[in-house]
C-alpha cells in the first residue's frame, strides 16, 4: 500500500477522535443544565455521525427501506466495525455491544454516553442479564441494536445466527426489524484481529462505499421459525444487493 493512503487514514483519525473527545465533553458539560436521558443522547450520536464520522470517513450510503415508526429490536449481519456508523445514520437504538469493545478508548466512552449494553459472550450470566436489560430498554419504548452473528462475517451470507434475543422476541411479543448491510471493497471486512490494523486497511482507501437495506417487522411466537424468517431475509437482500456490485462475492 501507498504511504499517501497511510496519511489519509491518520489525518482521517486526527479529526474523528479527536472531535468524539470534544462533542463528548460539551456533552458532559451540557449536562449540568440539562439532565442526561436517551433522546439527547442519541441527538448527539447522530449529529456527530452527519457532521464528522460519515463525512471525514468518506462514506457513501445507498439505502433501502425506512425504521419502523414503533420500537422494536433491529438485526442484520455484522461485516464491519462501521457497521453501527451506517445503521444509526437513521436508527435511534441501544446497541448491544461485545465486552471487548469496553476496552476501546474513546470509542467505548461514546459508546456508554449515547447508549450501549454490553455483553460477554463467554459468560452465561452475563448474556442472561443482557437478555434482561433487552427486554427493559423495548418496554421503556426504546430501539434495540443486536448483531445476532456475534461476530463479524466475511462469506457472502450470514453466520448461523444465536437464540437468545429470539427467544426474548418471542416469548414478549418484540417486533424484529431485518436489515442487510454489504460492502464494495475487500477493505472493508473485517479481516485483521486488532482495531488500528484494520482501521487503517479500511479507511486508507479514498472511499467507502455501502449498502443497507431495511426490512419490515416480523413477529413470531415461535423463536426457531422467527430466527429462520429473520435471517432468511437477510440472506436474500445480501445476495441482492452483491449482484453485480460487489467487489469480493
Amino acid at each position: 500500500m501507498k504511504p499517501f493512503f497511510y496519511i489519509v487514514a491518520a489525518l482521517r483519525a486526527l479529526i474523528i477522535f479527536p472531535s468524539m473527545v470534544g462533542y463528548l465533553v460539551l456533552y458532559s458539560v451540557g449536562r449540568i443544565f440539562k439532565k442526561h436521558n436517551p433522546q439527547s443522547a442519541f441527538a448527539l450520536r447522530r449529529f456527530w455521525l452527519n457532521s464528522i464520522g460519515i463525512p471525514v470517513l468518506n462514506i457513501h450510503i445507498i439505502k433501502e427501506g425506512k425504521v419502523s415508526d414503533r420500537p422494536a429490536i433491529y438485526m442484520g449481519n455484522h461485516r464491519s466495525f462501521a457497521d453501527p456508523i451506517v445503521i444509526c445514520r437513521y436508527l435511534d437504538a441501544f446497541v448491544i455491544a461485545k465486552a471487548e469493545v469496553a476496552n476501546y478508548p474513546i470509542i467505548n466512552k461514546g459508546a456508554e454516553i449515547t447508549g450501549v449494553i454490553w455483553v460477554d459472550r463467554n459468560n452465561k450470566n452475563s448474556r442472561k442479564e443482557t437478555r434482561g436489560k433487552l427486554v427493559e430498554t423495548f418496554e421503556a419504548g426504546h430501539n434495540i441494536l443486536v448483531f445476532p452473528e456475534g461476530t463479524v462475517g466475511t462469506e457472502s451470507t450470514t453466520l448461523p445466527f444465536k437464540m437468545g434475543t429470539f427467544i426474548e422476541a418471542a416469548h414478549h411479543g418484540i417486533p424484529i426489524v431485518p436489515f442487510a448491510i454489504e460492502f464494495k471493497s475487500k477493505k472493508d471486512l473485517w479481516v485483521l484481529p486488532k482495531f488500528i490494523p484494520q482501521y487503517f486497511y479500511q479507511f486508507s482507501k479514498w472511499k467507502t462505499e455501502v449498502k443497507i437495506s431495511i426490512g419490515s417487522p416480523v413477529t413470531d411466537t415461535d423463536p426457531e421459525r422467527l430466527m429462520s424468517a429473520v435471517r432468511g431475509w437477510v440472506d436474500e437482500k445480501l445476495k441482492e444487493q452483491q449482484k453485480d456490485w460487489s467487489e469480493v462475492f
